[in-house]
């Protein structure tokens, strides 16, 4: 465990924000992360590569998209993330991104939506 890579991780305010909100949902794709920090994608990939590199988060991929989960399988972190969460559950900035998390993960697109928009974007250009 390099312990200056995971306060280094932690030290971003957006990343422990990403770090708060995988605790609290367990796997979150990148979109909805990248919604949730306000954020372009390259910045929130960014973000989660400090993450992953920490030790703080891993990925895996279905199809086009990249879910981001905790890594909680550290014995060494299990009291540095519960002293984490004991400290997220009384900031009211966190209980506010609980809350715009609900409304992220809540909406569904319709079918054909990412399909539709590719196909419209090739189009402008």
């Amino acid at each position: 465990m390099n312990e200056i890579a995971i306060f280094k991780a932690l030290s971003d305010r957006n990343r422990l924000r990403i770090v708060s909100a995988l605790m609290k949902h367990e796997e979150l794709c990148a979109h909805q992360l990248t919604e949730l920090i306000q954020a372009t994608g390259a910045t929130a990939s960014r973000h989660m590569g400090v993450l992953i590199s920490s030790g703080l988060a891993d990925s895996h991929k279905e199809g086009r998209r990249v879910y981001y989960r905790p890594c909680r399988g550290q014995a060494d972190l299990s009291v540095l993330i519960g002293w984490i969460e004991s400290r997220i559950d009384n900031d009211p900035d966190a209980a506010f991104d609980v809350k715009r998390l609900e409304e992220i993960t809540a909406y569904t697109p319709p079918a054909g939506f990412a399909e539709n928009n590719v196909a419209m974007n090739v189009v402008k250009i």
